[in-house]
């Protein structure tokens, strides 16, 4: 069996005994030409560019406010039915180490405000009903994720308990300074879960929701941009503390009658969806997706 490659003279290879001859997959220029690279390019950032993300994500939160708060009272809904479980079935350090862990799975809860932005701006109306529609074509690399993120998280409580072990905190005391020695050891260690799940979702559920792409992909796409881009992304990390910090105070003056539980709540319910526009937007700035085929799903 010979095959012709650019116009050369045919080949033939003798078959071994008993075996019978098959066509070998044959890779072309084209092909090379045609095939997606492994990383998405990405471009460099400014220091203070993350500070921009967060204006476009007001305007996104003005131009669909029901949406966004639509997807904020989920998680608050969500929220208040976990912590419900913790207090039960175990106490205020569990509560304690969830509301921390919640961090880690907040990118992925914020899936449907990537998609309200990415109507925006496409020009098209803000829908629900075109949010619940990306995240079923998106499913199955969201549950991917979605494993990647129960993995750490599951990692981060066992860590969260050993340090409530080692460090001990006295709940009847009402002194608040009792709690710096717990909270500074378990920040210091939570911290490295957070640098990993912050450099790996950074950018790809972004790159999820608008292009075809596969999870390993958007991840990888993600990870390179953080590193080529320090500095703002530090920056933006910190825009992120300084947005869910308030509440974590909250938490720790409310301890007594949960009403510190409620109000952080609360505020993540409109804090959630003004990160998820601006991890839009910051996407958008960083991430040059093009060789990837668009999502069409919302021109549906």
């Amino acid at each position: 069996m010979s095959t012709l490659i650019r116009g050369e003279q045919p080949m033939t290879t003798d078959a071994p005994a008993g075996e019978s001859q098959v066509d070998a997959p044959v890779t072309t220029a084209v092909d090379d030409a045609n095939a997606l690279p492994f990383v998405a390019p990405c471009r460099t950032l400014g220091t203070w560019e993350p500070i921009g993300w967060l204006g476009h994500a007001w305007d996104d939160f003005k131009a669909a406010p029901r949406q966004s708060l639509t997807y904020g009272a989920v998680v608050v809904l969500l929220s208040w039915a976990l912590a419900y479980i913790a207090i039960r079935f175990g106490g205020y350090f569990e509560l304690l180490a969830l509301v921390s862990g919640f961090i880690l799975v907040a990118p992925l809860l914020a899936v449907g405000t990537y998609s309200i932005s990415e109507q925006i701006e496409r020009g098209l109306q803000p829908s629900l009903r075109r949010c619940f529609v990306e995240e079923r074509r998106a499913f199955g690399n969201l549950m991917v994720f979605a494993l990647i993120l129960m993995i750490v998280f599951l990692v981060w409580w066992r860590a969260a308990s050993a340090v409530h072990i080692f460090f001990p905190v006295d709940m009847t005391t009402p002194d608040w300074t009792d709690y710096l020695q717990f909270l500074g050891i378990g920040s210091a260690v939570g911290s490295i879960f957070a640098v990993i799940v912050f450099a790996a979702a950074a950018f790809s559920l972004p790159m999820l929701v608008d292009r075809e792409a596969d999870s390993i992909t958007a991840v990888v796409t993600s990870i390179n941009a953080v590193l080529r881009n320090k500095r703002a992304m530090a920056v933006w990390a910190a825009l992120i503390v300084l947005a869910v910090a308030p509440g974590f105070a909250l938490l720790l003056l409310g301890r007594g009658n949960g009403t510190g539980f409620a109000l952080v709540m609360a505020l993540l319910g409109i804090t959630l969806p003004l990160i998820g526009h601006a991890t839009w937007h910051a996407y958008r700035a960083t991430i040059d997706a093009s060789a990837w085929p668009r999502n069409e799903h919302l021109d549906q």
